[in-house]
């Protein structure tokens, strides 16, 4: 490989390594996100100009931060030389922008800021996933739209209105004060966390796990337990990572070959990873000492019980309906009382289980659930009542949208006795 071209190599690799960091500096010392982009851009293509005549910098992170702040000063300065009559609620004095970055500054701080602001609680709560994801982790817009179902204008648009909101509404680009660490992470583990449920089961679409999303929500766990102090960390924080950590180990084991669905009790523990699961126990056990055992502490521990067991039998399923009845009483979901139920029946039996998912949908929740409708059909068939077992699966049928999930319960209909 030629000089020229290994250089070449080197900036496409800092950019992977480190272009969000050099983004979320850029935000703070510009106070705008779609400046700090185009400076971002305008910055590496200084470096392939020069560095090639140069050389490589002591510190390419800090040259790339400075090139990039340089850059839009004077575009600013341009724009305010050709454009005197701007309007002044969009002209900004490059004066007024922050200083260059000082190599002593813990720049980490940027990316909390940055995420702190993504998911600021006064943004819509889809704003906050479509955010975080495209400037924390850098997905592109077309990227997200495919992950979410959601077409690429719309999400284009939804991002515009969420930037719009925290100019309009002077949203600080700050990390929280001490006291407000409580209320300000919430959303932030909330966010994290569909955005890993969207890649470990999708709500729809061909493919059974997106692993692209799954691995940047626990990127963003990693993250956050890196740079947040203990104390504002708590015991959730580490937990949601622990629980994200649990559901990745199994996702090897989670389909066949050509992409069909496994179930928890048919999946081969041999292909589970031991190295997750090592780490994940270990956050749970870190979460469980850090004080009252909150919603994903317990979601955590109840995940960590089925990666212990080594085979289903082993399942310590008395633990985990204790676990899932604390869990109702701090979150008190038709989800929640649903895999309550399938624990429930896993312990007594079907019949209590089938009990508790009747009186669920008796009361109309989770009627255009198909999962309710799936575990319903699955215990009408373990009790050999497979007249309601077809019409459970039929039920699900027509309300799943994911494709492995879909055939599925077409293989479990087909394999009913004839009625």
């Amino acid at each position: 490989m030629s000089a020229s071209a290994e250089l070449h190599a080197t900036i496409d690799a800092i950019y992977r390594s480190e272009s969000r960091r050099i983004f979320a500096t850029l935000v703070r010392l510009l106070g705008d996100f779609d400046r700090a982009e185009e400076a971002l851009h305008e910055a590496f293509r200084a470096a392939l100009e020069h560095w090639p005549r140069d050389g490589l910098p002591d510190n390419p992170r800090a040259w790339l931060v400075s090139a990039g702040r340089y850059k839009a000063i004077d575009a600013l300065r341009r724009g305010a030389r050709f454009e005197p009559l701007a309007d002044d609620a969009d002209a900004v004095d490059p004066a007024s922008l922050g200083d260059a970055p000082n190599e002593r500054e813990p720049i980490e701080d940027d990316r909390l800021r940055l995420i702190f602001t993504c998911c600021h609680p006064a943004l819509a709560p889809d704003a906050q996933v479509a955010l975080t994801l495209r400037e924390v982790c850098g997905l592109t817009t077309e990227a997200i739209a495919h992950a979410f179902l959601t077409g690429a204008p719309t999400l284009a648009q939804r991002i515009v209105r969420a930037k719009t909101k925290i100019r309009e509404a002077r949203i600080p680009y700050q990390v929280p004060a001490d006291g407000e660490w409580p209320a300000r992470l919430e959303p932030v583990l909330r966010v994290v966390y569909l955005v890993f449920n969207e890649g470990y089961s999708p709500a729809a679409g061909p493919a059974l796990t997106r692993h692209d999303l799954s691995a940047e929500a626990i990127r963003l766990g990693r993250l956050l337990l890196e740079l947040l102090p203990p104390e504002a960390a708590g015991a959730e924080l580490p937990a949601l990572l622990a629980l994200m950590l649990l559901h990745e180990s199994r996702r090897a084991a989670r389909s066949t070959a050509d992409g069909e669905l496994v179930l928890l009790d048919d999946q081969d523990r041999g292909r589970w990873d031991r190295a997750l699961i090592a780490e994940g126990r270990g956050l749970v056990q870190r979460a469980l000492r850090a004080g009252r055992a909150g919603p994903y502490t317990l979601q955590a521990a109840i995940a960590a019980l089925h990666a212990a067991a080594a085979t289903p039998a082993a399942t310590d399923w008395p633990q985990i309906v204790a676990l899932y009845e604390l869990l109702l009483q701090q979150e008190p979901s038709p989800v929640v009382a649903l895999n309550h139920a399938a624990a429930l029946a896993m312990r007594d039996g079907p019949a209590a289980g089938l009990a508790l998912i009747d009186a669920l949908l008796a009361r109309g929740e989770l009627a255009q659930y198909h999962l309710a409708q799936a575990s319903r059909a699955e215990l009408c068939r373990r009790l050999g009542r497979f007249a309601e077992a077809r019409r459970a699966y039929e039920a699900a049928l027509a309300l799943a949208q994911q494709e492995p999930e879909r055939r599925f319960l077409q293989r479990r209909l087909a394999a009913l006795p004839p009625a």
